[in-house]
């Protein structure tokens, strides 16, 4: 599902510019065949940065109860992706003019679901996509740790900009165990002294 929703968003974000100057791939490694960070064949790339998990929703409960009979199943792992759209133009103003189209996009649309998206539902790669919702939010890293993401990318800083996607649910249809409802008790108590 990771592949997915980033699909989602570049398809998303490619719509909204009325072309396609966004592409899903590793800036550290544009950088790197490039060399000193020139352009490619897109403006923008949008690369993963990190995941975690969401462990507030951790305990929730692994069975499922429908009518009489129970099933279980391992957790859903809800996660969350750090995400970076990089304005990799050799124009310093263009890269800027991109920027502030997709900060524009986002505070447009911030919920992301099965109902209010476009995206290429005859793709195979997209097929098994059948209810999703996540939220986009802006992300802000302190000067720090912006300096420790490009020291790790290995490149020079470029125009960039971070985002959360909230509640990314993973979840494999394996089924644990099936059984039926405890519906009553038959038997007596009997109090021992």
């Amino acid at each position: 599902m990771i592949f997915e929703v980033l699909q989602i968003i570049t398809e998303e974000v490619n719509n909204y510019f009325g072309t396609n100057p966004v592409s899903l791939d590793n800036i550290a490694s544009v950088a790197s065949e490039q060399g000193d960070g020139g352009a490619t064949s897109t403006d923008v790339i949008l690369t993963l940065l990190n995941l975690q998990e969401e462990a507030a929703l951790k305990n929730k409960p692994n069975y499922a109860v429908e009518g009489s009979r129970i099933t279980y199943k391992n957790n859903i792992v809800n996660l969350n992706l750090y995400i970076l759209f990089s304005a990799n133009n050799d124009k310093y103003d263009e890269a800027l003019k991109n920027l502030s189209k997709i900060l524009e996009f986002f505070q447009g649309k911030k919920v992301f679901t099965q109902a209010n998206t476009i995206y290429n539902r005859d793709d195979v790669s997209m097929s098994k996509i059948t209810n999703f919702r996540f939220v986009v939010d802006l992300f802000t890293p302190t000067f720090e740790e912006l300096n420790f993401v490009w020291g790790t990318l290995g490149g020079k800083q470029i125009p960039s900009v971070m985002y959360k996607v909230s509640l990314v649910e993973i979840e494999r249809e394996t089924i644990l165990g099936k059984g039926e409802l405890i519906s009553q008790v038959n038997g007596e108590l009997k109090h021992k002294n």
